[in-house]
């Protein structure tokens, strides 16, 4: 049987329904009581007039707004709830609960990339699935941005403690992330009016490949859509505006301004697809300073919604961005030196461990404790994105590059699963830190104390930087020529 920690993670599919009945919104009540009775099902969809679901009606509006009120012959859009919610299918099963929840919704239509329903969640069926630990958790993800981040800590704590592997656990702590992304990006919006060209938003770095931790930086951008140069000073005052509002309120939801300024308030991460092709290119051709680090954190970027020019949001892939990542591909090709420079950048890193095998000190003072996100996960991450890059390989995720280079041959499958064995390990290891350093009151970092750890942990994680070690170094010596 399913765990409730995994079938909260896993996909809405396994929890639907077969999609309820439907009729043309303009149909008469009578048609839809009918078409309920037939399915034996409480709920029925509306359509429109291009055949997609715009609203549904249910066993309580008929009871609420038909009984008494509407005559047989009144058309069903007169009783319907609308404007419609539902899911979408590639949804994971918690962001489903949580409309459920905060909606107190009975019934939640799935609906695919073309709009058409495929399925239908039922509270009562959906919500057994899962435990109510971890509904809790779930309710404080709809509350203020505060306490969404609470809620998320206590999410993640209650899926580690029932055994949910922590690449699944990070997994969807960055889906938190980019939902609180979403969120900010909504009020900027709904402050600053409709944009004067359509955009995406950007995510960087952790975010970008979909494993942040609990309390990451901000690392975002802007594409623009096209429009004369002559329009610029306009087009950049409305945005200029709109994004300091964005990232301050990404501030105040937890996540800190950029040390760096890798923030769409900078114009140098907010402009058109042309200009970013362009920056592509100079960092390629510099090779060096500010060039290595801003291409270090912008090649792992991944669309988190595009705005429409009517300021409507869509979360998910773009055309933008997909041109942008074609445009890296060619850009990679051409100017093959780019991964040697940032190689030997990478490999002043290192790992954590000391000459003989303990642990490195990387605490200011009188502790002992180490960064392993800068001298663990950072190396891992470095050379499975230079390896990806030199092989074209499109996904962002380091075990899905690590997956996709051991399906081209460069490397073995066997490397492939230690690899990824230590990738889960280091972030267990961090996000159990992170966590306990949540519950103690302090800003969750990346410092983890190694000798609080059980023989058996401190051995797992030896064993995960030496694999790390190893794959780096080949990495490094591979792209730059040099012995590391």
């Amino acid at each position: 049987m399913i765990s409730p920690a995994a079938a909260l993670t896993g996909s809405i599919a396994g929890a639907m329904a077969p999609p309820p009945p439907a009729l043309p919104a303009a149909a008469p009540l009578s048609a839809a009581v009918d078409a309920m009775r037939q399915a034996r099902c409480s709920a029925l969809l509306a359509l429109g007039e291009d055949g997609r679901p715009v609203g549904i009606l249910t066993e309580q509006d008929i009871a609420r707004r038909v009984v008494f009120r509407l005559p047989p012959e009144a058309p069903i859009s007169a009783a319907m709830s609308a404007p419609l919610l539902a899911a979408r299918a590639e949804d994971p099963l918690w962001r489903a609960i949580l409309l459920l929840r905060t909606h107190r919704l009975r019934h939640l239509p799935v609906l695919d990339q073309n709009g058409a329903c495929i399925g239908l969640l039922h509270r009562a069926e959906t919500l057994a699935a899962t435990s109510g630990r971890l509904l809790a958790h779930l309710d404080l993800l709809a509350g203020e941005d505060p306490a969404v981040k609470r809620g998320q800590a206590g999410l993640a704590a209650a899926l580690l403690d029932e055994g949910l592997p922590a690449p699944e656990v990070v997994a969807l702590v960055s889906e938190v992330n980019l939902d609180l992304h979403r969120r900010a990006l909504a009020g900027a919006l709904t402050a600053a009016g409709r944009p004067p060209v359509p955009f995406t938003l950007l995510v960087m770095g952790s975010l970008g490949r979909g494993e942040s931790l609990l309390r990451p930086d901000q690392d975002n951008g802007l594409i623009l859509g096209d429009y004369p140069d002559e329009a610029h000073a306009e087009v950049d005052g409305w945005f200029r505006g709109f994004a300091g509002s964005f990232n301050e309120a990404l501030a105040a939801a937890g996540f800190p301004l950029c040390k760096g300024g890798v923030m769409a308030r900078n114009p140098l991460w907010r402009k058109r697809l042309p200009e970013w092709e362009a920056q592509f290119a100079l960092w390629a051709a510099k090779r060096s300073g500010a060039a290595l680090l801003f291409a270090d954190i912008a090649f792992d970027f991944r669309a988190a919604a595009t705005v429409g020019a009517d300021g409507a949001i869509s979360p998910g892939p773009s055309e933008a961005a997909e041109r942008l990542r074609r445009s890296l591909s060619a850009i990679l090709a051409r100017t093959p030196a780019l991964l040697g420079a940032l190689a030997a950048e990478n490999a002043k890193f290192g790992v954590g461990l000391t000459l003989f095998g303990g642990f490195r000190d990387d605490e200011p003072g009188p502790g002992t404790r180490t960064d392993l996100k800068l001298h663990g996960l950072m190396p891992l991450v470095a050379a499975a994105r230079l390896a990806a890059l030199r092989h074209g390989i499109a996904p962002t995720g380091t075990p899905a590059r690590l997956s996709a280079l051991a399906a081209a041959g460069a490397i073995n499958a066997a490397e492939a699963a230690t690899l990824s064995e230590a990738f889960a390990t280091l972030l267990d290891t961090l996000l159990r830190q992170q966590l306990a350093d949540h519950a103690a009151g302090r800003e969750p970092g990346t410092l983890v104390d190694t000798d609080a750890l059980p023989r058996e942990g401190r051995n797992r994680l030896r064993a995960a930087l030496k694999a790390v070690r190893s794959f780096s170094q080949g990495v490094w010596a591979e792209f730059s020529g040099r012995p590391w």
